[in-house]
């Protein structure tokens, strides 16, 4: 396991020649720093002891020319090394990102979505700040203290030892606010996490906060949790405003001192006016370091608390990886389970499952609510790995097969709908290898019975559906996801209860099409409504987690089971539903005729209705 020193040297190391680059230059500018305060010095003796014009102008120039120098050599040293920053952020967000999506699913079920944004925002910019400001701080601080150390020495061992008392109680006042804000930040990043989480939970669900009228209690979660962050955030901040007028104070005794004695030395003779304002010259260079010192600790101290926090990501490691040596077989779609079982934590889901689907061939798995359905589906893409057993494929282990060919032969549609804030187009799009044809994007949309609907869409498939679809109705977001599923062209389709939100005229529809996409792959269909699956070649009935029954729909029933009941309790829904259901039915159809295009010839699906509530 990784430290956070680790990644800091690691990041530094890939720009080493730019950073020792970076710190010749401020070497450079440091030494022709010191060269001014001694020129000053001339230039007032010189002027004190009568010397020539042309000489007191040389010296001038001199100082003029030097200070020039001096600006672009650390101008140089401050443009590479805050640039390093810079890269060093891009880099590190680049790998985190990366590095992110290597985790399997349950990370992000464990994970807020907020604290990891915080994580890539703010912590971020922490260690950017740390890596860039802070690390040239001390580069160039650093060299103009010793540098002007150096020259105060030479000039006087006394004064100097006077000066250079100050720093320890300097150092132990820093050290001191440094761990508060140390404390302060990273309470304060967990307090980001908390606000961009709720922030972020609200947006998302929207819909429901509003239907439920709970705009007022969000606002008000909202806003503890602001002034919570408001009030850490004040308290930091009393801390690091702190630094800045400690040091000045230091600063300011320390001239007071070097005056009172410099200036007895200076009318005792001991040393000339000049050299004593060379001395104070020397005091006001190494004051900047000494008042910046406070300035970088506390950054980082802050920019260490943030890598701790990435560091803590950069560790975890993906439980779901490729195998060292892969199969490298062309899947055909076979798909069997031996005696698996998985546990999540302490908790059985899944016991002793086992079952065969032949290439080309269907299983339907139903059963009640918790019972373990997509969790067994989800064995398959290996979204998770089974704690006990064999989940095959085509005979061969899916562990044994590389993560991008597996999933590449696997359309899969999960219970809960995702879509991106793209165009409708980019999503049916996703998980195809390029942009989809006109003919192929219409067919997955004929299957699905999406068409019907986006010809009444504004822009057609390239209209932007809004964040995880937030413009679409439920049964159209899961129309979406079988297009997407069946776009990419499967040997293996999943569907996990992918039509719960359509109406029962639609549901036969997108089955009827969809017998004939699964004639040529192998298909497993989750489903709570026994008309999805009673057309399948297998059904097995799933009650805690076991396989209670299995068979077709006509054995099953014959069995008088679990399904059987289910069965039943759903003919007696439908039946109480049909009525209200035909005439809905009719109504909607009677609406849409009129106003459709004539050019609009796309087949059967122009006659089918939306689904209930939904809106094109």
């Amino acid at each position: 396991m990784r430290r956070p020193q680790d990644t800091f040297v690691h990041y530094l190391q890939l720009h080493q020649g730019r950073l020792v680059v970076g710190v010749l230059s401020a070497t450079t500018s440091a030494f022709i720093a010191t060269l001014s305060p001694k020129l000053i010095g001339v230039l007032i003796d010189g002027i004190s002891h009568g010397a020539p014009v042309g000489a007191i102008t040389l010296v001038g120039a001199l100082i003029v020319a030097v200070t020039g120098l001096e600006c672009v050599a650390r101008g140089g040293g401050r443009w590479l090394l805050m640039n390093i920053g810079r890269t060093i952020e891009y880099e590190m967000r680049r790998d985190l990102f990366a590095h992110l999506q290597t985790l399997e699913t349950g990370y992000f079920q464990k994970t807020r979505t907020g604290d990891l944004m915080a994580r890539m925002t703010n912590d971020l910019t922490a260690v950017r700040q740390m890596n860039s400001f802070g690390f040239m701080q001390i580069a160039q601080s650093g060299l103009t203290f010793v540098f002007t150390a150096a020259a105060m020495a030479q000039l006087s061992g006394d004064l100097t030892l006077v000066a250079i008392a100050l720093v320890p109680f300097a150092v132990l006042l820093f050290a001191w606010i440094g761990n508060h804000v140390n404390k302060l930040f990273a309470k304060l990043q967990e307090q980001f996490g908390d606000l961009a989480t709720r922030a972020q939970e609200s947006f998302s669900g929207v819909r429901v906060v509003k239907a439920f009228a709970q705009e007022n209690a969000e606002i008000a979660r909202f806003a503890r949790l602001a002034r919570e962050y408001a009030q850490r955030a004040t308290r930091l901040e009393l801390f690091n405003g702190s630094m800045w007028p400690a040091m000045m104070f230091l600063n300011g005794f320390g001239v007071l001192v070097i005056l009172y004695f410099g200036g007895q030395r200076a009318i005792a003779g001991e040393m000339s006016i000049g050299q004593l304002f060379e001395f104070v010259g020397y005091m006001q260079l190494v004051s900047m370091p000494m008042a910046l010192l406070g300035e970088v600790i506390n950054m980082f101290q802050q920019g260490w608390a943030s890598l701790g926090r990435l560091q803590v990501v950069y560790n975890a490691e993906p439980t779901i990886e490729d195998p060292a040596v892969p199969a490298e077989t062309q899947i055909h779609g076979s798909v069997e389970m031996h005696n698996v079982t998985f546990s999540y934590g302490a908790e059985t889901i899944l016991r002793d499952i086992s079952f065969s689907v032949p290439a080309g061939g269907s299983l339907a798995v139903v059963g009640t609510t918790g019972a373990g359905k997509s969790t067994l589906v989800g064995l398959v893409p290996r979204l998770f790995d089974a704690t006990g057993g064999r989940v095959l494929i085509d005979g061969v282990d899916v562990r044994d097969y590389p993560l991008r060919t597996l999933r590449r032969a696997i359309g899969f549609v999960p219970q809960e709908t995702f879509l991106f804030s793209v165009p409708l187009r980019s999503n049916v799009s996703f998980g195809t290898e390029a942009d989809l044809t006109p003919e192929r994007l219409d067919w997955a949309g004929e299957v699905s019975q999406l068409n019907k609907d986006v010809i009444d869409f504004p822009a057609r498939y390239d209209t932007r559906i809004g964040e995880r679809g937030v413009t679409l109705s439920g049964g159209q977001k899961q129309r979406t996801a079988i297009a997407r599923a069946v776009a990419k062209d499967p040997r293996i389709l999943i569907l996990d209860d992918a039509l719960s939100a359509v109406d029962t005229y639609t549901e036969a529809e997108i089955l009827r099409r969809l017998r004939g996409v699964m004639r040529e792959r192998t298909s497993i269909i989750v489903a709570h409504r026994i008309s999805t699956v009673k057309d399948c070649d297998e059904i097995l009935v799933l009650d805690d987690g076991r396989i209670a029954e299995r068979g077709d729909h006509q054995s099953l029933l014959a069995h008088g089971g679990l399904y059987a009941r289910m069965y039943r309790r759903q003919l007696i829904e439908e039946e109480l539903g049909v009525d209200e259901d035909q005439e809905a039915h009719e109504k909607r159809l009677r609406a849409r005729q009129p106003s459709e295009p004539a050019a609009h010839t796309a087949g059967p699906s122009r006659e089918e209705p939306l689904e209930d509530g939904e809106a094109g």
